[in-house]
């Protein structure tokens, strides 16, 4: 009898943990227009005199150069490569250090911004600019990591039930 209960106490914990996987891989948003409009610089921070990557999206107009201003650095224009707009520069080894605005200007009117530190050679001032990416503000990893760590504990409750249960007899 016992053991009829533990199976039924798993199967039960196993069905809702499945619809509210359901929920979660249902209900995360779609992508909607102007999203994917992003753009980022690495290294960040930068030490003056390095050459630095900037990769950007445009939402729906990567396949079309875009315009990137910075005070670090100056204007630099971003060529289609790969799905991403990409391009290159050589912070000026004279650059004083500080925090620096880098601006993108898309084709199809849409603007990015993203902050660049640039570092003095002797004295590093901070710890790097992280956060607010292309990624940040998703829903999805943390949702599908937090159905699979509860589905695992089910399930080794489960086991370990049915262990207890079967020494018994």
């Amino acid at each position: 009898m016992r053991g009829l209960l533990s199976q039924r106490a798993l199967s039960a914990v196993l069905t809702v943990l499945g619809l509210v996987a359901a929920f979660v891989l249902i209900t995360g948003s779609p992508a909607r227009a102007g999203e994917n409009t992003f753009v980022e610089v690495t290294p960040n921070p930068a030490q003056a005199g390095t050459r630095v990557n900037i990769r950007a999206g445009c939402d729906n107009a990567n396949n079309r150069q875009a315009e990137v201003n910075s005070d670090a650095f100056g204007r630099v224009m971003l060529r289609p490569n790969n799905g991403f707009l990409t391009g290159a520069v050589t912070i000026p080894g004279n650059k004083q250090p500080g925090d620096f605005p880098v601006d993108l200007r898309c084709s199809n009117g849409n603007t990015a911004s993203t902050m660049l530190t640039v570092l003095n050679m002797a004295q590093p001032s901070k710890g790097p600019a992280t956060g607010g990416g292309g990624t940040a503000g998703g829903q999805g990893t943390g949702s599908l990591l937090l159905v699979g760590g509860l589905v695992a504990v089910a399930v080794a409750a489960g086991v370990g039930a049915r262990r207890r249960t079967g020494s018994r007899v």
